[in-house]
C-alpha cells in the first residue's frame, strides 16, 4: 500500500482556492471531475494529518497536526511545498459543533461555515456547509450526505447535484483498501482545496476520536 501513495516530486505552488470554479466556454467539452487519492496519515514524524495524491502519485495537499496541538482547533491544509491553503478552526462558544474555513492563515472574514448536523441518527445529513456572499457560491446551502466512518459520502449543492465524493478505494483486483486511504471525488464546478477542508471537518465531526463513527 505505501508504494501506491508514496508521493513524488512536489508540485508548483497551488493557486488560491475559491469555493467554484464554474465558467468558460459554453460550447467546450465538459471536464472531468478531478480524482484524488487521500491518505489518513502525514508524512511527518509524530503527526497525525492527511495526505494527498493526484492520479499521477503527485503530492498536492498535505495537513500535519502535531500531537499535543490535536485538540488546539485549528487545522492547515497546505499544498505540496507546504504554503498554507485554507485555515479550519473551531467556532468557540457555539452550542453546535461549528467550524469555519478561511484562506490561507487568515483569522477574518471565513469564506465557509461547516456546521454538524445533531439529529445525524435520524437524518442521511451529516453537515450544512454554508459559503459567505463573497467567495462566490451563488449563496447556497451545501448538505453533507451518506457515512464518514464508511467512508461513502456526497456533498450535494442546492439543486442536490453530487459536487463532491468521498468513495472507498480498491485495488486494480477489487480488493478494498482499509479506510485510511479513500478517493476524493471533486466536480469541476468545486475546488479541490474546499473539498479536502470539508474532509477535514468530517473527520474531526465523525472519526475515530468522535463517540460514534458514521
Amino acid at each position: 500500500m505505501t508504494k501506491r501513495v508514496y508521493p513524488n516530486a512536489a508540485s508548483p505552488e497551488s493557486p488560491k482556492p475559491t469555493l467554484s470554479t464554474a465558467g468558460g466556454d459554453r460550447h467546450s467539452p465538459p471536464s472531468p471531475p478531478e480524482t484524488l487519492t487521500v491518505w489518513r496519515k502525514s508524512l511527518l514524524f509524530n503527526c497525525n494529518g492527511f495526505t494527498v495524491f493526484d492520479t499521477e502519485g503527485n503530492l498536492v495537499f498535505r495537513v500535519d497536526k502535531y500531537a499535543k496541538s490535536r485538540n488546539s482547533g485549528e487545522i492547515v491544509l497546505m499544498d505540496a511545498a507546504g504554503n498554507p491553503l485554507l485555515t479550519v478552526r473551531r467556532k468557540i462558544l457555539s452550542l453546535i459543533e461549528q467550524w469555519q474555513i478561511y484562506e490561507g492563515e487568515q483569522a477574518a472574514n471565513p469564506i465557509l461555515s461547516v456546521r454538524k448536523n445533531l439529529r445525524f441518527l435520524q437524518s442521511k445529513s451529516l453537515a450544512q456547509v454554508t459559503p459567505s456572499p463573497r467567495c462566490g457560491g451563488g449563496g447556497g446551502v451545501y448538505a453533507v450526505e451518506g457515512s464518514y466512518g464508511r467512508r461513502c459520502c456526497v456533498v450535494y449543492d442546492e439543486r442536490r447535484r453530487a459536487m463532491v465524493e468521498i468513495r472507498r478505494k480498491e485495488t486494480m483486483s477489487g480488493v478494498a483498501f482499509g479506510i485510511d486511504v479513500f478517493r476524493l471525488v471533486v466536480q469541476p464546478d468545486f475546488d479541490a482545496p474546499v473539498a479536502m477542508a470539508i474532509v477535514i471537518l468530517l473527520d474531526e465531526m465523525f472519526g475515530s476520536r468522535s463517540w460514534l463513527v458514521v
